[in-house]
């Protein structure tokens, strides 16, 4: 027998690449013309591949992206099953993709494991939230923040950060994104059209910046940090960081560093943005305080909880200090009256019921073996190249021989199924060539096999 009764699949119809995207669009279909309806239970991922002739893997990673979309749901001794119908004119607009990236397995990106997304818990506060919520939370919120949020952020934050911010000083905003964004607007309010960025960088936090100012002023980075030395050079008045574990080198800025650098925005009243992206992840020991305790009144704090929820929520905030405060609230509320109120109160509900500790451990074990596996595999794999920076986060950089072109060994890769990012993109001035590899989202196994890729690339 050649295929499978579900859905009268046929293994010979699938390209041999890209099996995997062609079995999530042949599920997706089959639900949005209601062949399959809500409620209708898919094969085991086992079964499945036997019957397809298929490695396990094309039907589980199939399984997974359908999960995340909203299409699957899992539960524990029912198997897998549809969970809504989505007509044909609900689905989400799909741009073009070049075809090497239509399958490729993304080691590009610094994202967490999307599938652990606590689902279950989430459903849970939102039914507490929704049960009792007063009138008024369910009113206009706060531009700067539901109550209860900041409130919660507040002792998240003394805990894990040590930042001691009352709940008045913290703004919610839509993500690390949304607080650049509105810093930049009224950097440029002020007067300071210009702003210091660490090379290399996270090219999206750049793109946002010079969207709204006049000038990005590269500042490089050694295995201290950012050169402090450079920025005061550069004439630049206030400087995007990121100390707790610069990205993407995975340095962290040494003592000296912090001193000097604090120093600098004292003499030239100068303004840090402290971009505290990924803290949650150290593995070797507890991460560094952030800098914002040292110097509150020069140093603009910004952070979120995409990297230990999802990037989807759009909710993060930021610490200012107070000279700074109302203009960014009155902004806030200018831009569009303030996040939504109702995934405020979830999130609130979930720091104060302990899910979100126990989320943050629970991923720290996982993406800590997952980067002990990509260590390995590079060591294993990639002779000649060796990993930089701190055992912490979503991502390591990994440094080529000299004489190596990282943008080829991209392009290349992305031809073989594996889309990296080459250390190249992030940075503003030419300098050693590296790739930059995200393992959060991808098992050991994963990992090991697309490592090896561009070890034969290579």
């Amino acid at each position: 027998m050649t295929g499978s009764d579900f859905l009268r699949l046929d293994p010979r119809d699938a390209p041999s690449r890209g099996r995997t995207t062609w079995l999530t669009a042949q599920i997706r279909a089959a639900v949005a013309d209601t062949t399959l309806s809500a409620g209708a239970r898919v094969p085991p991922s086992r079964e499945l591949a036997e019957e397809l002739s298929f490695s396990r893997g094309v039907v589980v990673e199939a399984y997974r992206r359908l999960t995340e979309e909203g299409l699957l749901v899992t539960n524990r001794g029912a198997g897998t099953r549809i969970t809504q119908v989505v007509p044909p004119a609900a689905q989400p607009l799909r741009l073009p993709e070049p075809r090497e990236a239509v399958e490729s397995l993304h080691i590009s990106e610094g994202a967490p494991d999307l599938s652990a997304f606590p689902r279950a818990a989430w459903l849970q506060a939102e039914r507490r939230v929704l049960a009792t919520a007063t009138a008024r939370e369910l009113g206009y919120a706060d531009p700067q923040g539901v109550p209860a949020l900041r409130e919660a952020l507040a002792g998240w934050l003394a805990r894990r950060r040590g930042i001691h911010a009352s709940p008045e000083r913290i703004i919610v905003t839509a993500g690390v994104t949304g607080a650049l964004s509105l810093i930049a607007q009224t950097m440029r309010e002020r007067g300071l059209t210009a702003c210091g960025v660490e090379d290399p960088s996270a090219d999206g936090n750049r793109r946002i910046l010079d969207y709204w100012l006049d000038e990005l002023r590269p500042i490089s980075v050694d295995s201290e940090g950012i050169d402090v030395a450079a920025l005061e050079a550069s004439g630049a008045q206030t400087v995007l960081t990121t100390p707790a574990h610069q990205f993407p080198t995975g340095v962290v800025l040494s003592p000296a560093r912090r001193r000097e650098l604090i120093a600098w925005a004292d003499r030239t009243d100068g303004v840090i943005i402290e971009d505290d992206y990924d803290s949650e992840y150290r593995y070797d020991r507890a991460p560094v305080p952030a800098l914002q305790a040292s110097a509150p009144e020069r140093i603009l704090h910004i952070s979120s909880l995409s990297k230990v929820l999802a990037p989807a929520l759009r909710i993060g905030w930021m610490i200012a200090p107070v000279s700074w405060s109302d203009d960014l609230i009155r902004r806030r509320w200018a831009t569009d009256l303030g996040s939504p109120a109702l995934p405020q109160l979830i999130l609130a509900e979930l720091i104060g019921s302990g899910v979100l500790e126990r989320q943050v451990r629970r991923l720290r074990l996982r993406h800590r073996q997952r980067r002990d596996a990509a260590v390995a595999a590079i060591r294993d794999h990639l002779p000649g190249c060796h990993v930089e920076g701190i055992a912490a986060g979503l991502h390591i950089q990994v440094m080529l021989p000299e004489g190596a072109d990282d943008a080829d060994v991209a392009r290349r890769a992305a031809s073989e199924g594996i889309a990296v990012k080459p250390l190249s993109d992030y940075r503003f001035s030419p300098g050693a060539p590296g790739l930059v590899i995200g393992y959060g989202p991808h098992t050991s196994a994963r990992l090991t096999a697309a490592i090896a890729t561009l070890g034969r690339i290579l």
